[in-house]
């Protein structure tokens, strides 16, 4: 099953892996020392051990005492690295999961806008955690963990062929046939895991969409279809689940069947050796440990298999979060303000679209007006958001940005600024075929050759503050989310930006600007909320502000304020900001000097 995924070769994983292990290089490195040290502190109890014994059984000269006494000491050691290691997992671990995420996520936030809504939210939090969380364990401690447990094997091999050849020989000689069936368990395992983690994303999806819309929930009744969309997912979960752990159970009952048998012939062996006085206890006990200390890394080899085919899956989920390509031009290129927005003859068509969404669109949202774009539902108003963002492209035509100098020096000779107030798109538009021989195309034409005009980017939207539909507000305090708009502004700025925004309210709370807010600003009503990402949005030092239904939540009173103080300075002339309103709200027409009406399709 292919579940929609994309399959990287073998070869492109280890890349990646290698490349994500540079970052991880001082805790595999600490990890490896202490498995080294673990496994020679394990050779020589052993040793100590077999050597107590014989003392013991008065087979050689020494002191029990002073034998115990090592065997006590190694057995400190032993304790001490184990603390180490769990001291390193537990502060570097996290570290190494929290800087893999941090890379992650400002890869995610640098990538193309379009193409992101492919992948459901909960299926990218559930890489990002439980992905990123077997990708650094596997570098960090297994991979580390490989050179000890060969080091282990090597060794054990040595000691035990020192005390009997032959049983060192046929106990590693299975070991061909362990690799032989690891590899076929690999392939097998790895589609039965890729299977599992695709219908862990769907079950968290679902989860992450039922907390993230609860009220509508609640309201409508939903509940039990909810419930049952869960049921079925997890149902799915649970039996790839079983059918993985049913492969894994046989694969591993033959596997701990062989090791067992193979235990069992080395007991015999050596009580065989020890009835004919060939060796002594103490070599009997150092024999039966050896073989456990060989078993036990050919045990580790093979569940190094499921690690590997847990790795290679979760490297390859991650890898796929990377194939949206980062967006181009994205340094910030701020413009000489006031700046102004002009859309020349666009057209827009989301891919495999059977329709433009926007078509021969030309208009200009000159330096310092206020424009209210309006249309029905479905007209094309959130698609010609997203172009003047630069978060899509035109299929044809151009979005381009310019300085107020440029507007001015060809203000004269276009007769189209005079003519903009009230334009109508859906007037203008029939006539856009013609529009070489009319003003705006004169005009269009000279702003191009302009240097202060530039097409739009994803650099050049740091001219933009956005203030999104709906309440956008982020957990956390008042004054954490307006120091996102501007992380350097001051109080007095930040009460300034609230009082613009007709919140007041704010500085009346107990607790002021740090008063805690709950997701998506629980704890204050709607048009609370919607005005104070307002206020964040007008802390951002940028020329140009498009607000998309940003008053809807407000009474008309409070929406005529807020409009008066936004688009008015104190002596009654036009702010110096570009002001662009997407509404259906009749009140924004009175306080602008353009109005862009999208015909619907």
């Amino acid at each position: 099953m292919n579940n929609g995924q994309t399959h990287s070769s073998q070869m492109a994983i280890v890349k990646w892996l290698w490349h994500a292990w540079r970052g991880n290089r001082l805790q595999a490195i600490l990890n490896a020392m202490l498995g080294l040290a673990a496994v020679a502190v394990s050779l020589a109890m052993v040793w100590a051990m077999q050597q107590t014994i014989d003392v013991a059984t008065h087979l050689r000269q020494g002191s029990l005492t002073a034998w115990v006494g090592v065997m006590g000491g190694l057995i400190l050691c032993d304790f001490g690295i184990s603390i180490s290691r769990v001291w390193i997992k537990n502060i570097l671990g996290v570290k190494a999961q929290n800087l893999m995420q941090q890379q992650l996520l400002d890869m995610l936030m640098r990538q193309q806008w379009q193409g992101r809504e492919a992948r459901h939210s909960g299926d990218i939090i559930n890489r990002l955690e439980q992905d990123v969380r077997t990708v650094v364990t596997f570098l960090t401690e297994t991979l580390p963990g490989t050179l000890s447990v060969l080091t282990m094997f090597v060794g054990a091999f040595g000691y035990l062929f020192l005390i009997d050849g032959w049983l060192a020989v046929v106990t590693v000689g299975i070991m061909p046939v362990f690799i032989l069936l690891s590899r076929l368990y690999i392939n097998r395992m790895r589609q039965l895991t890729r299977d599992v983690r695709h219908s862990d994303s769907r079950v968290q999806g679902v989860l992450t969409e039922a907390v993230q819309h609860l009220t509508l929930i609640k309201t409508m009744l939903a509940a039990p279809n909810i419930s049952r969309h869960l049921d079925r997912e997890q149902a799915t979960l649970r039996q790839r689940v079983r059918r993985r752990t049913v492969f894994s159970v046989l694969s591993n009952l033959m596997l701990n069947g062989g090791f067992a048998i193979g235990y069992l012939v080395a007991f015999c062996w050596g009580a065989f050796r020890l009835f004919a006085n060939t060796i002594t206890y103490g070599q009997m006990t150092a024999l039966l440990q050896l073989v456990y200390r060989i078993q036990g890394p050919a045990r580790e080899l093979t569940r190094l298999a499921p690690a590997f085919v847990g790795v290679f899956t979760a490297a390859e989920r991650l890898m796929e979060l990377e194939t949206i390509p980062p967006e181009p031009d994205a340094e910030p290129q701020p413009m000489t303000e006031p700046c102004g927005l002009r859309l020349d003859d666009v057209t827009y068509r989301y891919p495999n679209g059977r329709r433009d969404i926007v078509s021969h669109l030309s208009f200009d949202f000159r330096p310092g007006t206020a424009t209210a774009v309006m249309g029905e539902t479905g007209a094309g108003k959130t698609t010609l958001i997203r172009l003047l963002l630069a978060l899509v492209h035109p299929t044809s035509g151009h979005v381009l940005i310019y300085s107020q100098n440029t507007a001015s020096s060809l203000s004269e000779n276009s007769d189209y600024s005079e003519n903009s107030e009230n334009s109508d798109y859906s007037e203008n538009s029939e006539n856009s075929e013609n529009s070489e021989n009319s003003d705006y195309s004169d005009y269009s034409e000279n702003s191009e050759n302009s240097e202060n005009s530039s097409p739009m980017t994803a650099g050049h939207r740091c001219n933009i503050c956005y203030v999104p539909q709906g309440n956008t507000l982020f957990s956390g305090t008042i004054r954490d989310n307006l120091l996102l708009g501007n992380a350097s502004a001051t109080d007095s700025q930040l009460r300034a930006a609230l009082h613009t925004a007709c919140a007041d309210f704010v500085m009346q709370l107990p607790e002021g600007l740090d008063t805690v807010c709950a997701e998506q600003g629980g704890g204050l009503s709607e048009g609370q909320a919607q005005r104070i990402a307002i206020a964040r949005a007008l802390l951002r030092p940028a020329p140009i502000v498009i607000l998309d239904e940003a008053t809807s939540a407000l009474d008309p009173d409070t929406e005529r304020e807020l409009l008066d103080r936004l688009l008015k300075r104190d002596d009654g002339t036009a702010q110096g900001r570009t002001v662009i309103c997407v509404t259906h709200r009749p009140a924004v027409l009175d306080y602008c000097q353009q109005t862009l009406h999208i015909p619907s399709a």
